[in-house]
């Protein structure tokens, strides 16, 4: 699994690479109390999970093929990019 922090209207790391066809866990800690980083979505792939602060929260995606799928807040404003190799 990797983790990623969202905290100060950034993801961090805000670019994950992972191998394609393999199931996909990223782990997200919510260091930010700001209801923009409540939610963390990936659109492409109709997946999404509230963050609460203070906890990790596992994001469990099915393989997927190459490409890259953004993941985002509710409002856009913290972006990451998911690139299956």
């Amino acid at each position: 699994f990797i983790t990623i922090v969202a905290e100060d209207g950034v993801y961090s790391p805000a670019h994950i690479e992972v191998g394609r066809d393999r199931p996909i866990v990223l782990r997200f800690l919510r260091k930010d109390p700001s209801p923009c980083a409540a939610k963390v979505i990936f659109t492409d792939l109709g997946v999404s999970a509230d963050l609460t602060v203070g906890e990790e929260q596992e994001v469990h995606l099915n393989p997927q093929p190459p490409g890259d799928y953004e993941f985002v807040c509710e409002m856009h404003m913290y972006r990451g990019v998911l690139s299956v190799k």
